[in-house]
């Protein structure tokens, strides 16, 4: 199962970015091998708008099954749903202490959006 997280790194001690849609990149971690791939996210960057819906693609696309973030705003949050894909929120400073998290059942799956539309 992969799981994806929010970040501005190329690996695990990378800083967890708080926003979803306009995170710099994802790493997508698959748990069992322990293979870290990297996308890119710097078109969504300075988006006027859809920056969550092609975040939340992307993503998708990846094959994750979860997504660890600080924030999704609520159309990234029906894309990511209908796609399967369960969302979680921390504060964690780091992709590592996310996943530590995630991994401890320390996080709860969340069940809406937690911010609005256009949230920087």
């Amino acid at each position: 199962m992969k799981i994806a997280f929010t970040t501005s790194g190329d690996n695990l001690e990378a800083l967890l970015d708080s926003r979803f849609g306009r995170a710099p990149k994802f790493l997508i971690y698959d748990p069992e091998t322990k293979i870290i791939e990297v996308i890119d996210n710097k078109q969504n960057l300075n988006a006027v708008q859809g920056a969550g819906i092609q975040s939340a693609s992307m993503v998708a696309q990846s094959g994750a099954q979860v997504l660890v973030t600080g924030h999704c705003g609520p159309k990234a949050f029906q894309v990511l749903k209908a796609a399967g894909i369960k969302v979680y929120n921390t504060d964690a400073p780091t992709v590592a202490e996310a996943l530590k998290r995630y991994q401890a059942g320390q996080l709860a799956e969340a069940k809406d959006s937690d911010v609005e539309g256009h949230w920087v």
